[in-house]
């Protein structure tokens, strides 16, 4: 094996999907060299189309993807494919129905959205930071993830992914990370 970047993996490797290895993504649909591994062109017109974050947010950032769908985030660029344990960090899931975007996106990069974004009372940003699901007939937007928010000193603030269907906000915020407060 070889002491490059890849792991000494050959050009067929390349074109796998592998668990333990990031791959860059390629810039459109069109450059794709991995079947399934979706675009960056693509990510970046879902987070533009979903939630209104404007495409050059990401201008500095690199999107990676390790194991089936789990896109990453780095802000700056690293040879690919390389076999590390993390980059940047966790942003979306994609090869499923609906792509999902994390708990650390939208905290990190939630302010930027402009569609999608309900805005939670006191009470119910608690009980969304706590993990629970709410009944909430009031929103009017698209069923789907929504970006949980609330004000700070009057700012919007984001708490994390939100699951709207069926007039009911579930909280998508991970177990080990939510709070009573």
């Amino acid at each position: 094996m070889g002491n490059d970047a890849s792991g000494g993996e050959s050009d067929a490797d390349l074109t796998q999907n592998d668990g333990q290895r990031f791959g860059r993504l390629p810039a459109t649909a069109d450059e794709r060299t991995v079947e399934g591994r979706v675009s960056r062109e693509a990510v970046v017109d879902y987070f533009a189309d979903r939630f209104g974050i404007p495409p050059e947010t990401f201008d500095e950032y690199t999107f990676w993807e390790k194991g089936a769908g789990k896109i990453w985030i780095y802000a700056g660029s690293a040879p690919s494919p390389i076999a590390i344990e993390a980059i940047g960090m966790t942003c979306l899931r994609t090869r499923q129905e609906h792509w999902k975007p994390t708990t650390d996106f939208v905290q990190r990069f939630g302010r930027e959205a402009e569609e999608c974004v309900i805005e939670l009372e006191p009470e119910e940003g608690r009980a969304f930071a706590a993990g629970e699901d709410q009944e909430l007939e009031r929103w009017e937007g698209d069923w789907g993830y929504l970006i949980a928010a609330h004000d700070i000193a009057g700012e919007l603030e984001p708490i994390g992914v939100g699951l709207y269907v069926h007039g009911e906000l579930r909280s998508m915020v991970p177990k080990g990370r939510q709070r009573e407060l």
